[in-house]
């Protein structure tokens, strides 16, 4: 881009690039000193017990005199790259070793009443 082109416009300059003209204009706004504060005490915070997610990250703020909410927390965690040490997905599978009982019904034409009970011992 030329701001000060001789034959071709701004606007022309963005229809060639494919830019919308808002874009080009758009400046971003620097974070506020007083997120960065909070980042700042995350990061510190994240480096003693890595575990806190955001939850507790509130809590400890919040404990420490600062008036945050949780929302708050968890948009500047990504930003920084932190995230919470907790079990990931996939921690209700079964132990290899356990056996699999055959799912009997499965080829079963339930065509009576009283054909198939089942009970529940909860």
């Amino acid at each position: 881009m030329e701001p000060a082109h001789p034959e071709l416009s701004t606007v022309r300059q963005c229809e060639l690039l494919g830019l919308a003209r808002s874009r080009y204009y758009y400046q971003p706004i620097p974070a506020s000193p007083e997120n960065l504060a909070l980042m700042r005490l995350l990061d510190e915070q994240y480096l003693r017990t890595p575990f806190y997610g955001s939850r507790r990250m509130t809590v400890w703020l919040q404990q420490q005199g600062h008036a945050v909410n949780r929302k708050r927390v968890q948009r500047l965690m990504p930003l920084m790259g932190l995230t919470g040490i907790a079990p990931g997905p996939r921690t209700s599978q079964p132990h290899p070793a356990h056996k699999v009982y055959p799912y009997l019904r499965r080829q079963l034409v339930i065509e009576r009443p009283d054909q198939v009970w089942c009970t529940d011992i909860t």
